[in-house]
């Protein structure tokens, strides 16, 4: 049975008369620390994936059993990350935008149309459109939003093993207080991102 962010797709490939649709977006804007992840996604037209929503509202279990299901239904997915140097380069913002252009490069289908979570579009070389809190309205966006949170979440677990004794698996790069705490303590290591940090060096 078709739900609502099937159907929000499905209505958009009418309006704009794209059988092939994809759906981006990011994980990772916000942390203190590590890359923010990109992805995009093309799903079949025809297919309602049942608990796909967006990644916040999902537990991580939920999370890496949706990534599962997601990857093995796309037609096409691609996922980039924009590591924090480029970040501190250029900014979070422009990282993102290019985070997003080239996820969408990356799918081995080219897409007719692009949806993109949020009030922004990247300069894409095919017709998108900009949808706010789009990961709780389309499924392809939702679905993204799945392969990018549960790719980085993985990635900074990994950084937790490389980079001891910040609690990356734990906060994921996140400014919490344990995370602060361990700045103080043994400073700042290769992934944190300086232009977030400005007021601690």
């Amino acid at each position: 049975m078709e739900n609502e962010l099937a159907f929000f797709d499905r209505e958009v490939r009418a309006r704009h008369s794209a059988a092939v649709l994809a759906g981006v977006d990011e994980a990772g804007r916000g942390p203190l620390a590590g890359p923010v992840c990109c992805a995009a996604v093309i799903l079949p037209a025809d297919i309602t994936l049942e608990g796909v929503n967006d990644s916040k509202k999902l537990t991580a279990g939920k999370r890496e059993q949706l990534f599962s299901v997601i990857t093995g239904a796309a037609l096409s997915y691609s996922v980039v990350f924009i590591d924090n140097h480029v970040i501190d380069d250029i900014n979070i913002l422009a990282a993102t935008m290019r985070g997003m252009v080239q996820a969408v490069a990356g799918l081995s289908l080219l897409p007719e149309y692009v949806l993109i979570d949020g009030d922004r579009l990247p300069p894409l070389s095919v017709p998108a459109g900009a949808v706010v809190k789009g990961d709780a309205r389309s499924q392809s966006i939702a679905a993204a939003s799945i392969l990018a949170k549960v790719s980085r979440d993985r990635l900074m677990a990994e950084y937790d093993g490389v980079y001891p004794g910040y609690g990356f698996a734990a906060h994921k790069g996140y400014g919490t207080r344990q995370h602060y705490e361990a700045i103080r303590t043994l400073g700042l290591c290769e992934i944190h991102r300086r232009s977030f940090l400005k007021g601690l060096l």
